[in-house]
């Protein structure tokens, strides 16, 4: 067994322990019961230092872990989960998504989290854990995709452009607040800045449903003013598979209040940036673009108020 294999499985067996031992909260017993499983299952192995740096993390960022776990597995509330697949699943989000990509690759934290649960867990874990992390995947926009092999797709897989559609409504929304211009960017729990979007309704009209879904979302009234385009991506829900989000953006104007985001959708945050901060966020590859545009026509806006004002 590879050394790194073997230390995700004594962090797993340590993970398992302190968890269904019912001490959530007591990370220190945690470590103790990690350094005896250690001892008594990898005496001398060699990458100690990679091992108990992943049972620190783990451990330090389980409530985040368990929020995305909660948002990517709606159906399964964190406690009906089994012990090993939600340890699995806390060992697995963490590699893929706050772990160096150079020393553990996106694919090599999916394929290590599947094949612990395959051995660890029951006749599902492997297909639940799959489905769990390649929905987070999906969203993160497939880091590293050109990368993975070009084996044999399977037969199930559907190809990308016959998957469903769903359509959905966003806005890059701006409000004027003294000389400054601001947008209202939300945060999610992958931890990207993006822009406030919701599904449509059947037949319902994009820019009303577009309206409504900010103000669902982030509590705002806004109006649509320029039309941004379409993005469209491919996502992974467990209960649904493969689908493709269509979504249709505005550029939609506000006055500048509060946000009030909603306690749902994997949302974490949403703040105004004054134009000059919103370079320095982390967005998604496919946002930039839609933000770029945004942001170049409030310029020409703000260029010819000012000619007017002269």
């Amino acid at each position: 067994m590879a050394n790194r294999h073997l230390a995700r499985s004594v962090v797993l067996q340590s993970l398992f322990e302190w968890d269904f031992g019912g001490k959530p909260n007591k990370k220190k017993e945690a470590m103790l019961i990690f350094r005896r499983n250690v001892q008594e299952f990898a005496p001398g192995i060699k990458d100690v230092s990679f091992m108990e740096s992943l049972m620190e993390s783990v451990l330090a960022k389980s409530k985040d872990l368990d929020t995305i776990i909660s948002t990517a597995a709606p159906d399964w509330p964190l406690e009906k989960i089994a012990v090993v697949d939600r340890n699995v699943l806390r060992i697995g989000l963490y590699e893929l998504l706050f772990a160096d990509r150079s020393e553990v690759p996106p694919k090599v934290a999916i394929n290590e989290a599947i094949e612990l649960a395959k051995t660890f867990g029951g006749e599902t874990s492997g297909k639940f854990v799959n489905g769990v992390l390649g929905a987070v995947y999906k969203e993160m926009g497939e880091p590293g995709r050109d990368e993975r092999s070009s084996k044999k797709k399977n037969a199930n897989d559907i190809p990308d452009d016959q998957a469903p559609v769903e359509n959905l409504g966003g806005a890059v929304v701006y409000a004027e607040e003294g000389k400054k211009i601001f947008v209202a960017l939300v945060h999610d729990v992958f931890g990207h800045w993006t822009l406030s979007k919701g599904k449509l309704e059947a037949g319902e009209d994009v820019e009303a449903g577009t309206v409504r879904e900010v103000k669902e979302e982030i509590g705002l009234d806004v109006t649509p003013e320029d039309d941004l385009g379409v993005n469209e991506y491919i996502a992974f829900p467990p209960d649904k598979g493969k689908i493709k989000k269509r979504v249709h953006y505005f550029l939609a104007r506000s006055d500048f209040q509060p946000l009030q985001l909603e306690s749902q959708g994997g949302l974490d945050n949403a703040r105004w940036f004054a134009l000059d901060e919103v370079a320095e966020l982390n967005f998604y590859d496919d946002i930039v673009p839609l933000i770029t545009k945004a942001i170049q026509i409030l310029g020409r806006k703000s260029s010819r108020a000012k000619r007017k004002n002269e």
